[in-house]
C-alpha cells in the first residue's frame, strides 16, 4: 500500500491553512471540522534530520493519545526550570559575589559593590532581550528551531564549568577584574537562555494550555529550588566560596537533565500527535511565505494577542524593577532573625515560593478571563512606590527621601503578594496568548509571547537601576 492512501493530500473537506495566496488573507481559517485520519510521525533528532513524509511512518489521530504519566507537562517543567537557572544561580550568589570576591575595601570595588545586582541585572537580561527578539523573528517556517535549544544548553553548561573554576581561583589581588569577567560571563549566559527560553515556549504553544503554564511553573520551582540551596548552604557551609561551588555544579546538573529532557520530548506520541497536526497544516498552506508575508503573518497574529502581550510585558516589569535589585536591599528593623537569613527568606525564598504558588492556583482558577486580565495586572504597578518607601538602603549610601513604610511585617505581606500575583497572571497571560490564535501560528503566538516576556525583564531591570539612583545617592 503507497503512503498515498495513508496521507491523503488532497481530500473533500480537509482543513484549510494560513495561505497567503487566497483571497489576500494570510489566516484564511477553513469552518470544515473533518480530521484526516493518519498523519506523520515526527522522529526525534535535529531539524537536519527532518525526513520526508514519504519516508515516515503514520500514527492515526482519530483521537489525542494521552500524556502518559504526564511526562510532557513534567519535560515541560524541566525546561523551565533549566531556563531560570542561570539567572536564579547568579542572584542567589549575592553574598558570594559582594562579600567573598568584592569584599577588598577600596574606593572602586566598594562602588561596583553597592551596584552589583543592578549591573548583574543589565548584563543578564539585555542580552537576553537581544537574543530572544533574533530567535523570534529569525525561524524557518515560523517555529521554534529544537537545534538552537541543544546548542543554547550546551553553551551554558559549559560556562557554568568555567564559573567553578573562578570560583575555586584566589581573585583578591585583581577583584575588579573578576566583577567584569562575571559580568561578560552573565552576558553568555543569558545570550544562551533568551534562545533556549524563546524555542522552548514556541515548542510548548502548539500543546494545550497548561503545557506553556509548565514552563512557566518550572521557571518559579527553579528559583524555590535555588533558594533552598542557598539556605542549606548558609546553615552547613559558611564559607561563602563553598557555597558557590555547590551552586553551580547543581545548575551543571539540572541542565544535563535538561539536555536530556530534548532527546526525550519528541519520542512521546502525545506530542508527535501535536506536532504532526502542526506539520499537516503548513505542508497544505502552499507554497513557502516570503519575508513580506511573513512579517505580514507576524502582525497578523500580535493584532490577536497584543492585550496579552502587553500584560505579560508589564507584569516582569513592574516585577524585576522590584526584585532583586530593590528588594534583595531593604533591611529589617526588628524582626526575630539573623541578618545573614534575612535576604535569604524574606526575599528570595519568599518570591519564588509564592511565585510558584501563583503558577499552581492558575491550573484551577483562571480569574479573570483575557478580556479583563489587563484590570488586575495594571494595578500591580503601585508595588514599585510601595517598595521604595519600605527600608530600602544601600551601603555608603543615603536615602533621598523618608522611609514610609517603616513595619518589617507590612513589608513581608506586600512581598508575599507582588510574588503571588507575578506568578498567577504571568501564568494566565502566558496561556492565554497562543490560545487566541489558530493553531497552525500558536508557536509564533508562543515566540511573541516569550518575546514581550523577555522584554518586560530587561526594561524592568534597567528602569530599576534608574529608580535606585533617584531614591539613594
Amino acid at each position: 500500500m503507497s503512503s498515498k492512501d495513508y496521507y491523503p493530500m488532497e481530500t473533500k473537506g480537509s482543513p484549510k491553512s494560513y495561505s497567503p495566496h487566497k483571497n489576500g488573507n494570510l489566516m484564511d481559517k477553513s469552518s470544515s471540522e473533518q480530521t484526516e485520519k493518519f498523519l506523520p510521525v515526527i522522529e526525534p533528532g535535529l531539524d537536519s534530520l527532518n525526513k520526508n513524509p514519504e519516508d515516515v511512518d503514520f500514527i492515526p489521530v482519530d483521537h489525542t493519545p494521552p500524556d502518559r504519566y504526564r511526562l510532557v507537562f513534567f519535560i515541560m517543567v524541566v525546561h523551565g526550570i533549566g531556563i531560570l537557572m542561570p539567572w536564579n544561580m547568579l542572584i542567589n550568589a549575592k553574598q558570594y559575589f559582594e562579600e567573598y570576591k568584592l569584599g577588598k575595601n577600596e574606593t572602586e570595588v566598594v562602588e561596583l559593590k553597592g551596584k552589583f545586582m543592578f549591573y548583574l541585572g543589565i548584563f543578564s537580561q539585555v542580552p537576553n532581550f537581544v537574543m530572544s527578539g533574533i530567535n523570534t523573528f529569525c525561524q524557518c517556517g515560523g517555529q521554534a528551531s529544537p537545534r538552537r535549544i541543544i546548542i543554547s544548553i550546551s553553551i551554558m553548561i559549559v560556562v557554568f564549568i568555567t564559573t567553578v573554576i573562578l570560583a575555586m581561583v584566589d581573585s583578591s589581588d585583581w577583584s575588579v577584574e573578576f566583577f567584569w569577567i562575571t559580568m561578560m560571563t552573565a552576558v553568555i549566559l543569558n545570550m544562551a537562555t533568551g534562545v533556549y527560553q524563546n524555542s522552548t515556549f514556541g515548542l510548548a504553544a502548539i500543546l494545550p494550555m497548561k503545557y506553556t503554564n509548565a514552563i512557566v511553573l518550572g521557571t518559579n520551582f527553579s528559583g524555590v529550588f535555588i533558594a533552598v540551596i542557598n539556605i542549606i548552604c548558609i546553615i552547613s557551609a559558611p564559607d561563602p566560596r563553598t557555597q558557590a561551588i555547590y551552586y553551580f555544579v547543581c545548575a551543571i546538573a539540572v541542565l544535563l537533565i535538561a539536555f536530556d529532557a530534548y532527546f526525550l520530548l519528541p519520542l512521546t506520541k502525545f506530542y508527535q500527535h501535536h506536532r504532526a497536526m502542526v506539520r499537516r497544516q503548513q505542508n497544505t498552506s502552499g507554497p513557502s511565505r516570503s519575508f513580506q508575508e511573513t512579517c505580514a503573518l507576524f502582525g497578523q497574529v500580535l493584532k490577536k494577542i497584543w492585550v496579552q502581550a502587553l500584560c505579560v510585558w508589564f507584569i516582569f516589569f513592574v516585577t524585576l524593577t522590584i526584585f532583586p535589585g530593590i528588594w534583595s536591599n531593604v533591611t529589617k528593623k526588628d524582626f526575630p532573625i539573623e541578618n545573614k537569613y534575612w535576604t535569604a527568606i524574606f526575599c528570595f525564598l519568599s518570591f519564588n515560593v509564592f511565585a510558584f504558588l501563583g503558577n499552581i492556583v492558575s491550573e484551577w482558577k483562571k480569574i479573570p478571563g483575557p478580556r479583563f486580565v489587563w484590570i488586575p495586572v495594571l494595578l500591580r504597578g503601585l508595588f514599585i512606590p510601595f517598595f521604595l518607601f519600605c527600608r530600602f538602603e544601600v551601603e555608603n549610601k543615603v536615602r533621598t527621601f523618608p522611609i514610609l513604610i517603616d513595619n518589617d511585617y507590612v513589608y513581608i505581606v506586600g512581598g508575599v503578594l507582588l510574588a503571588f500575583t507575578s506568578g498567577y497572571y504571568s501564568s494566565l497571560t502566558m496561556m492565554y496568548g497562543p490560545k487566541l490564535v489558530e493553531p497552525e501560528v500558536a508557536g509564533i503566538a508562543g515566540m511573541i509571547m516569550a518575546f514581550c516576556l523577555v522584554m518586560g525583564i530587561t526594561t524592568g531591570v534597567n528602569f530599576s537601576l534608574a529608580v535606585a539612583s533617584m531614591a539613594i545617592q
